[in-house]
Parts: structure tokens; sequence; C-alpha cells
């Protein structure tokens, strides 16, 4: 009876908890995106808090501030239940809301590219809000007991929480521009300029590990098999690894792959236009996507541990060949088409999850988690 009572219990959510902090960090990275050019004006970070209203605004930019704090809203009262429900989750989401916005806005006094205001803290604090107002009435149907809660424990081990969060973010870390499909982790080019701001001079650091060395066509393809095939077994793996034996788990995968190719389309029609919606089906990506499912046909109902390590082995192999290949000029070519736009946090926060994605990705399936809670 008493183990009953106990599973009937409503419990705090980690995938609430964990999506939470996720979303933060994408939000911080949003707002302070590209990190470059500190300086003090000399002015109070205050001054845009005012009733003055702002000069120069968009019906876009307040939709956009809105639709992107709602999200934050709804995790903050997602986390913070059963512990605190009602009208008090939704206070504590909306203050913790406007407060995050208006650290995001004073910080921005402090960047060239930024510039604070208080309609963004307004609008952003206006969506935390009115997702800390939905999450009330989603709460019982995610967390107590709801289909999706029986369906999260018949078919994944108790510690794939944080996992799901991160296969969650899979699809979303192709939206930003990338010379390869599913060539997540590429960080070595970043890296460069800011180590080239910082120090004040050109540095290259993919250029410094390949030396002179150029790359053939055939090369180029071959880099890409091996980047496309990879990436998508590591992360199709990462999702495997989290099921029970009784899980649809080539339904899961398949489900995994097809979302993370459509996000990747429309991304693609959207940054660039209708017409290039498929310039990612390139040879070199065909070839790996055909080989990458013929991997996991192979390794669906291998053991987890046997799942676990290849995911590490395949991601971090896709790491290395992403970072010591020179940029794809024809990638480089069509990226001139790109007009980030309006669309410069978003593209900050995508950038940031692209290149984070299979990091997040290793140090999870390293977790002592995996060998200790083996279900299944």
């Amino acid at each position: 009876m008493t183990e009953t009572h106990d599973e009937a219990r409503p419990r705090a959510s980690p995938v609430a908890r964990a999506a939470l902090l996720t979303y933060l960090l994408l939000i911080v990275y949003a707002s302070w995106f590209p990190f470059a050019g500190w300086r003090s004006s000399g002015l109070s970070p205050f001054t845009f808090i005012n009733l003055q209203p702002q000069r120069y605004w968009t019906g876009f930019d307040v939709m956009v501030n809105i639709v992107g704090y709602m999200p934050l809203g709804v995790l903050m009262v997602l986390s913070l239940h059963p512990r605190v429900r009602g009208v008090w989750a939704v206070l504590v989401a909306a203050i913790a809301g406007a407060l995050i916005s208006c650290t995001m806005e004073v910080v921005q006094n402090f960047l060239p590219s930024r510039v604070p205001s208080n309609l963004d803290l307004l609008t952003n604090s206006a969506g935390c809000l009115a997702g800390a107002l939905i999450g009330p009435f989603v709460a019982p149907l995610l967390l107590d007991h709801g289909r999706l809660q029986r369906i999260r424990r018949r078919w994944f081990a108790p510690y794939a929480s944080q996992g799901l969060v991160l296969i969650a973010l899979w699809p979303l870390a192709q939206v930003y521009p990338q010379g390869y499909l599913f060539g997540n982790g590429q960080i070595l080019p970043l890296l460069s300029e800011w180590l080239s701001e910082w120090l004040d001079m050109d540095i290259d650091l993919v250029a410094l590990i390949r030396g002179s060395a150029g790359m053939t066509v055939e090369q180029y393809w071959l880099s890409e098999i091996v980047i496309t095939a990879c990436g998508m077994t590591g992360a199709a793996l990462t999702l495997l690894c989290l099921a029970r034996r009784g899980a649809p788990k080539v339904w899961l995968m398949l489900a995994l792959v097809f979302t993370g190719v459509l996000v990747k389309t429309l991304a693609s029609s959207l940054f660039f236009s209708p017409a290039n919606a498929l310039t990612w089906i390139t040879p070199g990506a065909q070839g790996g996507f055909l080989i990458g499912l013929i991997m996991l046909a192979g390794l669906a109902f291998a053991p987890q541990v046997a799942q676990r390590r290849l995911a590490v082995v395949t991601l971090v192999l896709a790491l290395i060949v992403v970072n010591t290949i020179p940029a794809n000029p024809y990638f480089v070519a069509t990226l001139q088409a790109w007009q980030q736009g309006k669309f410069l946090n978003f593209n900050g926060a995508a950038q940031f999850l692209g290149m984070a994605w299979p990091f997040f990705a290793l140090w999870f399936l390293l977790l002592p988690s995996h060998r200790l809670n083996r279900q299944g």
C-alpha cells in the first residue's frame, strides 16, 4: 500500500527543471549575442527603465518578445509543481521572468550591437506572464499521471529525464545554417573569432591544425559522409540507450531523424528562400544519411551499454572531422544569400544550440547514472 500511495503522489519533474535551465541558457545567449565589443557607455545601466515610448519598434519585434518568453513562464510553473501551485506559481514565475528580462536588458548596455529597451522589458515580462497563466492548466496533464507521464514511464528509464530534454533539442540544433548535414559542434571557427578579437590579430585554428594541406572534392565528399552518418547515428543512439526493451525503438528513432530533417528543411526555406529549402541535400549528405540508417538498423536492438559507447564514439568522430576540415566552398557561397535581419536574437540562440549540442550529449552519456540504472 505504501508503494502505491507514493506512486500516486505528484512529484517534481526533473524534465521540466532541465528544460527550464536549457531555455534560460538559450535566452542568455540570444540576448547577449554576439558577445563582442564590451564597453561602458558611462550612463546608468537602468536609464532604459522610463516612461518614454519606444521610438523605433515593429509588430514583429513585439510578437517575438512575447512568444519567446512564453515557454519560460510555462517551464517555471512546471518546475515549481507540485511544491508551488496555482496563483502563487503564476506570481513567482511572472516576477522571476521580469527580473530575468531586466537583467538581460541591463547587460545589453555594455554591448555596442545591442540596445536596451523598456518595450523589450515590458513585452518579455508580458510573455512570461502569459506562459505562467498557461502553466497551471498543462501541469496536471503533463505531470500528474497524465497520458504523457504514463508513456514516459512505460517507454523510458528513470534516469532519462535530462536525456529526453537533450533529445528534444537535437532537431532544433539543426536550425542554424551549417556547412554539413547534422554537422553540429563546429566550435573552432567561433573560437578563432574570439581569439582574433582578444589578441587583435588574425587567428585561424582550423588552418593551424591542418597546415597548408588542401582538400580534394572526393575528400570533401567523404568528410560529409562521415559527419552526416556519425552525427545522425550519435543522436539516435543517445535516444535508444534511454528506452526500455518494450519501447517502439525503431519508430522513436525514425521520428527523431524525420523531425531533424523536417526542421532543417523549414529553416533553410526561412533563412534563405523556398527555392533553397533542400540545398542541404548534397551527394555527401545523401550517402551519409543512407549509411547512418544502415548503422542504426543494426544497432536498434543492441545492448544499451553498446549503444551508449557507440553514441560517444560517433559523436566524438563527428566533432573531430567537422572541426578539422576547411569550410565547404559551396556552403560559403550559399551563405551569402542569408539575410539575418530581424532574426538576430533567434540566430544567436540557434547557433549556440547547434554548437553546444554534441558536448551536452557527451556529458550526459558519460554520467554514472547510465551504469547504475540499467533498466529493461
